[in-house]
């Protein structure tokens, strides 16, 4: 089977994103039915595409790009999921003059959010198990596995309960679409409505999976610094936050890798596992959207493509 590109995306409230090589684009579905779409061209930036070479480096470049993007789609679809198309003009254009200062915004308070997250999640176990469980779980070993157990708990509850809002669980319903989406693409199937509907919601290189690779990633390496006296053993926890994204991306990339291998497929389990809570079943209005994206997407990354070819053979210089 001819090897497919590998593409990405996320899901947004009422519409999916997908990212190509060139260009991302979102489709959602409007208060009328009606699709929307944005499209925004990637742009290069040298430094960057440097550092993505880089193991155990580019993990954290890639989830800070991918908050940067993801965060203007989501805002797109926050904006104009429930305005009627036909009332556009009661939402505020963006100024020329403003657009450096809306997409560093954007992009300032995507990191933030996300740094406050992984403050959470990574301080607040490890004070829970010194402070509640040292007596009984004295041990280092046994001090790393339990705070692993009780990040693990406050992970899966959090995604549980916010699951159980319907703005949520439609979310979900849009990342299972999207799941669906790429899996048939990758299984080489026309996509259609019912080829997208058989293909699994799950998918390896979903940005859950990564997530639950963190914690278990975090139980190895805080092995190796002090876990007293407390204030010691958390700040060295959020000093390692991006030794810990480096190697839970590697850990994701080799389990797509692999995926396909008897008995080493068994790796991503843990992320398709975490994936039963943030995918969902979706309808077949959903995965319409889903498929609109996609093929929007790679409409334009062939026109892109088609570009370059096009410049390049135009600076060719005769002999």
């Amino acid at each position: 089977m001819e090897k497919k590109t590998a593409y990405g995306g996320q899901a947004v409230v009422e519409g999916v994103m997908f990212a190509g090589k060139n260009v991302n684009v979102t489709a959602i579905r409007r208060k009328d039915s009606s699709l929307n779409f944005l499209e925004i061209e990637r742009k290069v930036i040298p430094w960057a595409q440097k550092l993505r070479k880089i193991p155990f480096i580019r993990g954290n470049v890639a989830i800070i790009e991918s908050l940067i993007n993801g965060s203007k789609h989501l805002n797109f679809s926050t904006e104009r999921f429930d305005v009627d198309p036909k009332d556009d003009d009661q939402i505020v254009p963006e100024q020329e003059s403003s657009k450096l200062t809306m997409i560093l915004g954007v992009a300032v308070v995507a990191v933030l959010s996300f740094l406050f997250s992984k403050f959470v999640f990574t301080a607040l176990p490890a004070v829970v198990a010194h402070s509640f469980f040292r007596e009984w779980f004295p041990g280092h070993l046994a001090q790393n596995i339990i705070e692993g157990v009780i990040k693990t708990i406050l992970l899966f509850g959090y995604i549980y309960l916010i699951s159980l809002t319907p703005l949520v669980k439609r979310l979900f319903q849009y990342h299972g679409a999207e799941h669906k989406v790429i899996n048939c693409y990758e299984e080489g199937k026309e996509i259609t409505v019912e080829n997208v509907q058989s293909s699994s919601r799950l998918h390896y290189r979903c940005g859950s999976s990564f997530i639950i690779f963190t914690v278990i990633i975090g139980v190895f390496v805080y092995l190796l610094v002090p876990s007293e006296p407390l204030l010691e053993r958390v700040l060295y926890r959020l000093a390692l936050i991006p030794v810990v994204i480096g190697i839970a991306f590697e850990a994701l990339q080799l389990t797509n890798k692999v995926r396909d291998i008897p008995v080493l497929k068994m790796l991503g389990y843990p992320g398709l596992w975490v994936q039963l809570l943030t995918t969902k079943e979706p309808t077949n209005e959903q995965v319409e959207v889903s498929i609109a994206s996609f093929e929007r997407m790679l409409e334009l990354e062939q026109q892109a493509e088609s570009e370059k070819i096009k410049v390049a053979k135009e600076n060719i210089q005769p002999i």
